[in-house]
């Protein structure tokens, strides 16, 4: 029966260690692909609100432009209208002074050569008019008619540049407001390829977290078989030979028993670390049990970046000891373990270069070696 029961151990170990350097094997944890994830949506979202944002404002500007288009198109025909307006206002002047021109002659039939002088003296008609002031013989009639074609001409002239200028300003407008379009279609170019690339990201993202959902769901029915199978020999952990839950002669169990080489020890200042180590280095295969070196409280058992899957155990008097870098863990926190209790298997989550149970002893919080308990 024990030879049977042994056997279904090495299986299930087997079986953990292939499980666990699948689940540890990536760059990504399981906590890192929900994080992940969530950091995703919530970019996404951000994305989608500017994606509205800009649809708004280009709905507005499109508006805006329809408008000024039409305020465009009022404005020509308000432009023409003038343009004909002092056309009739010039021909208007021209026919008054024709007619002036005809008095003159029938003054000068009359006797009356002076006026007919001043005329082809002067340069312009502004002139004739200067000289026209001076001269008695002029009609009060013909002095308001051309005052009148004066102010006729003056008004219309005001009245046309008024219009053109109004006209040249809502042009700008419209320019102005088809960069501003296109400006923002180029944004919601841009905008829709960073939601097609986030979405990419997201769809790769799930697709990793489902593997590792998955490869945790395996790890946990391996550590609960492994616990039954331990159960069912009456409550005594199955080993192979060789290994002893009690290695030395300290108050201390061995907690990786059967791999007591340090790979890394106490105090050592590594190339990769200039702060001395805090504790020893136990390599051995994914998966292998770690124990308890002590009976006391867990007061942790869980995820940390730099430690990976750890467990605290609180021993009393100051006493505590720390297993980092698990593939799985059997304890939960705030459950009493009693020395030599399996509390996980080795692995290599966290910051770690290799499957290795990293095993400190802190006395008052403070580091010791762990050889002294032994």
């Amino acid at each position: 029966m024990r030879r049977r029961m042994r056997k279904l151990t090495v299986i299930l170990t087997a079986f953990t260690l292939v499980t666990a350097m699948a689940y540890s094997a990536g760059a990504v944890t399981l906590d890192e692909a929900e994080k992940k994830a969530d950091e995703l949506e919530n970019q996404k979202e951000a994305v989608e609100e500017e994606k509205a944002s800009l649809e708004n404002r280009l709905a507005s500007i499109i508006k805006q432009a329809d408008e000024t288009k039409q305020k465009l198109e009022e404005k020509e025909a308000e432009v023409e209208a003038v343009e004909n307006e002092l056309v009739q206002a010039r021909n208007d002047a021209d026919d008054q002074y024709e007619s002036m021109k005809l008095r003159i002659k029938f003054m000068y039939e009359g006797g009356n050569t002076q006026m007919v002088e001043m005329l082809m003296s002067s340069e312009s008609m502004g002139d004739f008019l200067n000289k026209a002031e001076y001269i008695s013989q002029l009609s009060e009639y013909d002095r308001n008619e051309l005052i009148r074609y004066q102010d006729t001409v003056k008004e219309v002239e005001k009245k046309e540049a008024q219009i053109q200028a109004e006209y040249e300003e809502l042009n700008d407008l419209q320019n102005q407001l088809i960069d501003q379009q296109s400006e923002i279609e180029t944004l919601m170019a841009e905008n829709e390829a960073e939601l097609a690339d986030l979405q990419s990201q997201i769809d790769e993202n799930s697709v990793t977290l489902k593997e590792l959902q998955e490869k945790a769901a395996q790890a946990e029915r391996i550590r609960q078989q492994q616990q039954q199978s331990s159960g069912s020999g009456g409550g005594t952990v199955i080993r192979e030979p060789g290994e002893s839950v009690v290695s030395g002669n300290g108050y201390f169990t061995h907690p990786c028993p059967g791999y007591t080489s340090q790979s890394s020890y106490f105090g050592e200042v590594r190339p990769f670390d200039p702060v001395p180590h805090k504790g020893h280095d136990y390599a051995a295969p994914a998966g292998t049990p770690t124990y308890a070196a002590a009976a006391g409280r867990v007061t942790m058992a869980g995820w940390s970046n730099s430690a990976g899957n750890w467990v605290v155990i609180n021993h009393g008097n100051g006493l505590v000891t720390k297993y980092m870098h698990h593939s799985y863990l059997c304890v939960s926190t705030g459950d009493y373990v009693e020395k030599g209790q399996q509390i996980g298997g080795v692995g290599t989550t966290g910051f770690s270069t290799g499957n290795h149970l990293h095993f400190q002893v802190e006395l008052n919080g403070v580091a010791v070696n762990p050889s002294n308990y032994l």
